[in-house]
C-alpha cells in the first residue's frame, strides 16, 4: 500500500509486501491499493469499506509505528541492553500488522454476508426460519471481525508498553502515536461489535462476545497512560 506518490506506504515492510489484498475492500488476489485509493473507497457511497475496515487499519498503523520505533532503536549502541526486547517486539508487531490488514478485508466480506442474509426470501415459514438462521450466523461473523480487531489493537498497546522504556528517544513520540492509534482502533471496534451483538438472539453467545470485548478494552486503558508518560518525558 503506497501513498500514491511513490513513497513507501503502510503496506510494505522492508523485504516485501505485507498486505494480503486490497485493503478494506475484500478485493483479494494479492492486489495493493494506495492510501488515496482506500480513502476514496471509504468516502464513496458504497457501504464497504466502512468503519470496521477503518478500525482495523488504525490498528495496523499502530503496529507499523511500533515496528518503526524498533527499527530505529535496534543496532544503536546506546540501546544495546534493549536489543532483545526490540527484536521480539518488532517480530510481534509485524504479525499484528498482517492480522489487522487481513481484518480490514474480512470486514467488507462480513458486511456483505449480513446484507445478503437480510435479502433472503421469507415467503414461507421454512424460508423465514432459514433467513433468520442465516442472519444470526452472519451477525456472529460480523461481530467476530471487529472483536479480533479489538484484540489486535490491544496487542499493539501491549507492544507499546514493552518498548516504551527502551525506545530511541528521538522517536519516543511515535510510541505515543502508536498507542493512540490502537486506542482509536479499540473504540471503533467496540462500537462495531456492539452494533452487531445487539441483534443477536443467542444470549449466551452475545454475553460471551461482550465479555471478551471488555477484556480487550481493559488492556487498551493502558494507552492513555503511555501517551501521558511520553508527554511528560518530552516536556521534562
Amino acid at each position: 500500500m503506497t501513498d500514491g506518490t511513490g513513497s513507501a506506504g503502510v503496506g510494505t515492510a522492508g523485504t516485501g509486501t505485507v498486505g494480503t489484498g486490497t485493503v478494506g475492500t475484500g478485493g483479494g488476489g494479492g492486489a495493493e491499493q494506495t492510501v488515496g485509493g482506500f480513502l476514496d473507497a471509504l468516502a464513496s457511497a458504497a457501504p464497504a469499506p466502512g468503519g470496521g475496515a477503518a478500525a482495523a487499519l488504525q490498528a495496523a498503523l499502530g503496529a507499523a509505528l511500533v515496528s518503526m520505533v524498533c527499527n530505529l532503536t535496534i543496532g544503536k549502541p546506546r540501546y544495546a541492553e534493549h536489543e532483545a526486547t526490540m527484536l521480539a517486539a518488532r517480530a510481534d508487531a509485524e504479525k499484528t500488522r498482517l492480522r489487522a490488514l487481513t481484518l480490514a478485508e474480512e470486514d467488507a466480506d462480513a458486511f456483505g454476508a449480513v446484507t445478503d442474509a437480510y435479502k433472503l426470501p421469507r415467503d414461507s415459514e421454512a424460508a423465514k426460519a432459514a433467513r433468520s438462521a442465516a442472519i444470526q450466523a452472519a451477525l456472529r461473523l460480523a461481530a467476530d471481525v471487529p472483536l479480533r480487531t479489538a484484540e489486535a489493537a490491544a496487542d499493539v498497546v501491549q507492544l507499546c508498553a514493552r518498548i516504551l522504556d527502551g525506545a530511541n528517544v528521538n522517536v519516543l513520540s511515535d510510541v505515543a502515536v502508536a498507542a493512540a492509534s490502537a486506542q482509536a482502533a479499540l473504540a471503533s471496534a467496540d462500537i462495531n461489535v456492539r452494533v452487531n451483538a445487539v441483534s443477536m438472539t443467542d444470549e449466551p453467545t452475545r454475553v460471551a462476545l461482550l465479555a471478551e470485548l471488555d477484556r480487550h478494552l481493559a488492556i487498551g486503558d493502558a494507552a492513555e497512560e503511555i501517551v501521558r508518560t511520553v508527554r511528560e518525558r518530552i516536556e521534562g
